[in-house]
């Protein structure tokens, strides 16, 4: 089934895209094409732009906004885009010249126009653009530049961001705040327009569509490819990872129905990209951290060793830890907000579901609710519930929305020509940052008197989202002055009576370790996260086939680090025979007990 040479990477250009939903093993496919390229004598820059980014924790070294050479693998290096960096030499290059020329009340003015979440994505995305439109210097010596992107919301973003940015400077009048000053305008257009023609070139740009053999995972990628096709994104390649090998272990139950779950899956993929190239990568035993998992990646699964005594042991005294244990203490309040957040593909969509039918069912109206570009609420839930209201935070129709109520609000003293220069402004790509937050803010506002659930987009965009919201409390808190009494938004968010962050990983390194820098930053911006959730645990479900089983032994370090040093509170939900689709099923979750078997 593996394949040692995937078709993806045959003949490549030199620009090679990799995207897909969270938890798909996009960074590990990256890694390991940039390893096989980089061995077979090419000169390979791996450039990370996931604001959360986890190839230096692959490779075991400190990476950055620096372009670093992996000392394992010659005529391999590595870039990540670090958000915060990028932002701060953007600004820097734009006040640093003006600094001493200008009042200091106009140079903190210019500063805080740039402090938002809006400049940092702006940020980010130059540097995205500059290693595309090829007058980068820190490329030019690169055979093969390859993108370890973001979960697919964000990325579809940063994709169509040249396009969008191209289409507003070209019209000519708008606010340029987030963009630095208007002299500079030429420069950036033409930077974003080569962007647009490198990202449109299939002799130069390939696109790797990375999934699960999940119907979720592969609907999804369908989707991106219609999107990112109508931006000229034509050459695609699919590559569906972590494929339970064959034969499979048929006296294992667990290990039978994820594969019969996997095979249906692939033989249902949708039209649109059924025809793509595609390459089948086998389910490894061991987590693809480290220079040598990562090199075996395409390589054909060995058979798995045995695992000893003592770890079948520790499987099965796994604590019990149901998901019901939390739904109770957050029923106790009798309203409030319930945050899930984590990294792409851990299943906070799941977890929010799970928490939301579970207070419906036990008598509460809730609201369940999602900011994740990429959404699939109603595809989980599969159905409507009495008394569970589901919406989504759409960028696009938030958008409308606010630019609706800023035009019958300020353009209603303007004359025509000051209303189409207002409309024009509104429509620069940083508007679509304001409305999304206003959104947020007035979802959290309801949370005062019902319980309000909400699915958050993975890490990387959560953060841009609550950057966004420390931003406004500041700008409020500066306006009201000292003695003022206000409530912000972020102030709701800091106090654990209001708000429960619940913090959703899977019982796997690099999820863990995301988990927890995730943690860090909340803590820094005082709010404490309230419970963790490991999720999708083979080792809570006790396999009995020796590769699922050698997969659960792997996962002990992750739980015991969790409940031993990471979380106050915790739950474990075992990996399920069947998909959690449906109220029925998602609401199952919440009652879920573990119940310890005789060891194998």
């Amino acid at each position: 089934m593996a394949t040692a040479d995937p078709t993806f990477l045959t003949d490549p250009p030199r620009f090679v895209f990799f995207t897909g939903k969270g938890g798909v093993g996009k960074t590990s496919i990256a890694c390991a094409s940039a390893l096989r390229l980089a061995r077979a004598g090419k000169r390979v820059l791996l450039v990370s732009t996931d604001p959360t980014s986890n190839v230096g924790q692959v490779f075991g070294l400190s990476i950055g906004n620096t372009i670093t050479e992996v000392p394992a693998a010659p005529g391999l290096s590595a870039l990540e885009i670090d958000p915060e960096q990028a932002a701060a030499a953007y600004r820097e290059r734009i006040v640093g010249p003006v600094r001493g020329l200008l009042p200091d009340a106009e140079i903190a003015s210019i500063t805080e126009q740039l402090s938002g979440s809006c400049t940092t994505e702006v940020a980010s995305f130059d540097e995205f653009t500059s290693l595309l439109a090829d007058p980068d210097e820190r490329v030019a010596g690169f055979d093969h530049v390859l993108f370890d992107t973001a979960p697919t919301g964000h990325t579809i973003r940063l994709l169509q961001l040249p396009g969008n940015w191209t289409e507003f400077l070209d019209n000519g009048k708008g606010d340029a705040s987030c963009l630095g000053p208007l002299a500079g305008l030429d420069k950036q257009k033409a930077m974003y327009a080569g962007a647009v023609e490198a990202l449109s070139d299939p002799e130069r740009t390939r696109l790797v569509l990375v999934a699960r053999a999940n119907r979720a995972a592969l609907a999804e990628i369908a989707r991106t490819h219609d999107e990112l096709t109508a931006i000229g994104m034509t050459r695609q390649h699919v590559v569906v990872n972590g494929v339970l090998p064959t034969p499979v272990d048929d006296t294992d139950p667990l290990a039978t129905a994820v594969y019969h779950r996997e095979q249906a899956a692939l033989a249902t993929v949708p039209d649109t990209i059924a025809g793509l190239p595609t390459d089948l990568i086998e389910l490894k035993a061991v987590n693809m951290v480290g220079l040598d998992a990562v090199s075996s990646l395409f390589d054909a699964a060995s058979p798995p060793t045995a695992a000893a005594e003592t770890d079948l042991v520790a499987i099965a005294e796994i604590a019990e830890a149901p998901l019901a244990d939390l739904i109770d203490a957050i029923e106790a309040d009798g309203h409030g907000l319930v945050m899930c957040m984590g990294k792409g593909g851990v299943g906070k969509t799941t977890v929010a579901a799970a928490i939301a039918v579970a207070l419906v069912q036990r008598g509460h109206d809730v609201h369940l609710t999602t900011t994740d570009p990429a959404a699939h609420l109603t595809e989980t839930l599969a159905g409507e519930l009495d008394h569970l209201e589901v919406s989504r935070i759409d960028p696009h129709e938030a958008s409308e929305t606010y630019r609706n109520r800023v035009l019958a609000a300020k353009g209603a003293g303007l004359d025509d020509a000051g209303r189409a220069t207002l409309a024009e402004d509104l429509l620069s790509p940083c508007t679509e940052e304001v409305a999304v937050f206003q959104a947020f803010s007035k979802v959290i506002h309801e949370s005062r008197r019902k319980f309000v659930v909400i699915d958050t987009a993975p890490t990387g965009h959560t953060l841009l989202l609550l950057d966004a919201t420390g931003s406004y409390h500041r700008e409020i808190a500066r306006q009201m002055g000292d003695g003022a009494q206000f409530t912000t938004p972020l102030m709701r968010l800091q106090d654990p009576a209001q708000t429960k962050i619940v913090l959703v990983t899977l019982a796997e390194t690099t999820p863990v370790l995301e988990a927890a820098g995730l943690q860090d930053d909340l803590r820094r911006a005082g709010i404490a996260p309230w419970a963790w959730v490991v999720n999708n645990s083979l080792a809570a479900a006790e396999p009995t086939a020796p590769l699922l089983r050698r997969r659960a032994v792997a996962e002990l370090e992750q739980i015991d680090k969790v409940r031993g040093e990471l979380a106050d509170r915790y739950a474990v939900i075992p990996l399920s025979t069947t998909e959690p689709v449906g109220i029925t099923a998602v609401g199952s979750l919440a009652e879920l007990r573990p119940e310890p078997s005789p060891v194998q």
